[in-house]
């Protein structure tokens, strides 16, 4: 399996991911999978009263610089992450 499709097989699994998940990871996938799909950031930063927006902006601009290749592993890497956190916290 190559990295792009391991990349959207993960993507799906991060969909699964428990309500349990904090902020702080949901943000950390965001920016990786944004790096990931769409390269650096490419729009100003959202407006103060954006909170929920610019802490997105924030995630994303946070890996700006990596690689395709290297933000899509490094996102598989933390869904594999937090599924594993995910099961042995409910066995």
């Amino acid at each position: 399996m190559g990295l792009q499709e391991e990349f959207e097989e993960h993507a799906e699994k991060a969909k699964t991911l428990p309500a349990t998940t904090t902020n702080e990871s949901k943000l950390v996938l965001y920016g990786l999978y944004k790096q990931a799909t769409v390269g650096d950031v490419s729009t100003g930063r959202p407006g103060i009263f954006s909170l929920k927006e610019r802490a997105k902006w924030d995630a994303w601009k946070a890996v700006e610089g990596k690689s395709k290749d290297e933000a899509m592993a490094d996102y598989i890497t933390k869904v594999k992450q937090l599924l594993e956190a995910a099961a042995a916290s409910t066995s």
